[in-house]
């Protein structure tokens, strides 16, 4: 329920700086022939660092983290979140920056942390304002306030202190949370110049033109152009982003009547899903639906090192189709909380439908089948909020997919077994890294058109659904009784 987890921002830097060095020395590319630097990562993760010289402030408070869950807890109590919904897209959780930079500055050991804020002399930020920071003040001791501290939009949207639908920060939430304005960074667009990197870092100086949140730049990447386009990255999560269109709020009520909805009505016209920003390139925005799964590909590593039934996430596939049946057993994989569609910081893991017959290989199965029934609830969602218009049968909607659970042969046909509707893996593994290269070369003028992006976009594998109605049916239901059990023993 208070679980921490912590990073350290100078690790973070030096890994990413070094990474960059050595991609330019293996690849014999000279830093005078690099056109412009993208940068796609971590999002929500928080940083605090001393705006004059750079340094970090304390270890960045990641994502996954829940310490707090009761800050959280109080803004629901205090009829907040229908509010902060209607403005920022999220719902009030432990997974956002908000919360977590309001625990900084509540918490650290540090004299006058929040006049020091007030004054812009420390600086929040997310992994890529952090970079962007330490990229532009080089290795030389570079101290003052001519620093540039910046954001792009799609990483300040997750922050819960974002309008979405102006793109500034919003007043009433600064407010709301006590986070000085003069502490954070100035939002951009995704694709434009919003600086150049200092020379002793590569030898020169060099445009940072494209930055995105890791989601965000896979949408990009897997040339999710049209209002509709949806992708699935497996990760330690599964993140899901399908492309929405170009208005704000444009699916759900609008902020209005938003404010008079209390957290429950306005988890129900949601349907638990985010509505975030996919990217602005210019002036022109274009705006998401998300679902966060928190475990997924975790849950892989929980099989292999937490409990040592697997040596290696690979030989899992093989196992599962020899099985050929989960027999009744069922894992929902709850070990921080159920992110998208329920929202549920308390719900811990459980294993349902256990019996003398249960064997190892039943619970790796379960495992991997537990990604594909969680994926498979949001698409639902998201098919009935984005109401499109029919385009044929359902198997003619497509699924990209990307990430290290993509060489997964049994979770990927399972998954369009279950979706009923083909499923293609991007040719390329790293789906975003490639979007913010995109985004980056964009703003640069290497390509000038999306769709010429979208000419670039290669499938490697293609799944095809081959599954009954019936089984489908009788599958889903049985991890419906699960996620029921596994939600009504904790309260949830």
């Amino acid at each position: 329920y208070n679980r921490r987890v912590e990073h350290d921002p100078l690790e973070i830097a030096e890994a990413a700086i070094g990474t960059a060095r050595m991609a330019l020395a293996e690849s014999g590319v000279s830093a005078s022939e690099v056109a412009a630097i993208g940068i796609t990562n971590q999002r929500e993760t928080t940083v605090l660092w001393d705006s004059r010289s750079g340094r970090p402030l304390a270890n960045a408070i990641v994502w996954q983290d829940h310490r707090t869950a009761e800050i959280c807890n109080g803004l629901s109590d205090s009829g907040k979140a229908d509010d902060i919904w209607s403005r920022t897209g999220l719902i009030v959780d432990p997974y956002f920056s908000a919360t977590k930079m309001r625990w900084m500055l509540d918490h650290l050991p540090i004299p006058n942390l929040q006049e020091r804020a007030a004054n812009g002399d420390v600086r929040f930020g997310t992994v890529d304002s952090w970079l962007i920071d330490q990229l532009s003040r080089g290795n030389e001791e570079r101290l003052g306030h001519d620093v540039p501290h910046l954001t792009d939009v799609t990483n300040a949207s997750r922050t819960m202190l974002l309008n979405i639908h102006d793109l500034t920060w919003d007043p009433d939430l600064l407010e709301i949370f006590d986070i000085p304005e003069a502490t954070l960074p100035t939002p951009m667009p995704s694709a434009g110049t919003f600086t150049s990197t200092h020379p002793s870092i590569f030898g020169r100086e060099i445009p940072i033109s494209g930055v995105a949140g890791d989601q965000h730049a896979a949408l990009y990447g897997q040339s999710c152009f049209a209002r509709g386009d949806m992708k699935c990255t497996y990760g330690t999560g599964a993140f899901l982003l399908a492309n929405s269109g170009t208005e704000s709020h444009a699916l759900y009520t609008d902020s209005a009547s938003a404010g008079a909805m209390n957290a429950d009505d306005l988890e129900a016209a949601s349907d638990g899903l985010l509505f975030t920003l996919g990217w602005q390139a210019g002036a022109a925005k274009t705006y998401a639906l998300e679902a966060s799964i928190f475990n997924t590909g975790s849950t892989m590593q929980w099989l292999r090192d937490g409990l040592g039934i697997i040596s290696d996430a690979s030989e899992s596939s093989d196992i599962a189709v020899l099985l050929g049946d989960n027999d009744g057993v069922y894992l929902v994989p709850a070990f921080s909380g159920l992110g998208s569609p329920h929202w549920d910081p308390h719900a811990r893991a459980s294993i349902t439908g256990v019996s003398r017959g249960t064997t190892k290989d039943h619970l790796i199965r379960a495992a991997l089948e537990s990604t594909a029934y969680q994926v498979k609830e949001v698409v639902d969602i998201m098919d009935s909020q984005l109401r499109l218009p029919r385009r044929g049968n359902r198997r003619e909607r497509v699924l990209r997919v990307d990430g290290g659970q993509t060489r997964n042969p049994f979770l990927m046909q399972f998954q369009a077994d279950l979706l009923d509707r083909p499923i293609e893996v991007s040719a390329v593994d790293e789906t975003t890294a490639l979007g913010a290269a995109f985004l980056a070369g964009r703003a640069a003028g290497i390509w000038r058109s999306d769709r010429e992006l979208a000419n670039l976009w290669s499938c490697a594998r293609r799944y095809e659904p081959d599954m009954s109605d019936s089984e489908r049916g009788r599958l889903i239901s049985g991890w419906n009784e699960a996620l029921r059990r596994t939600k009504s023993g904790f309260g949830g």
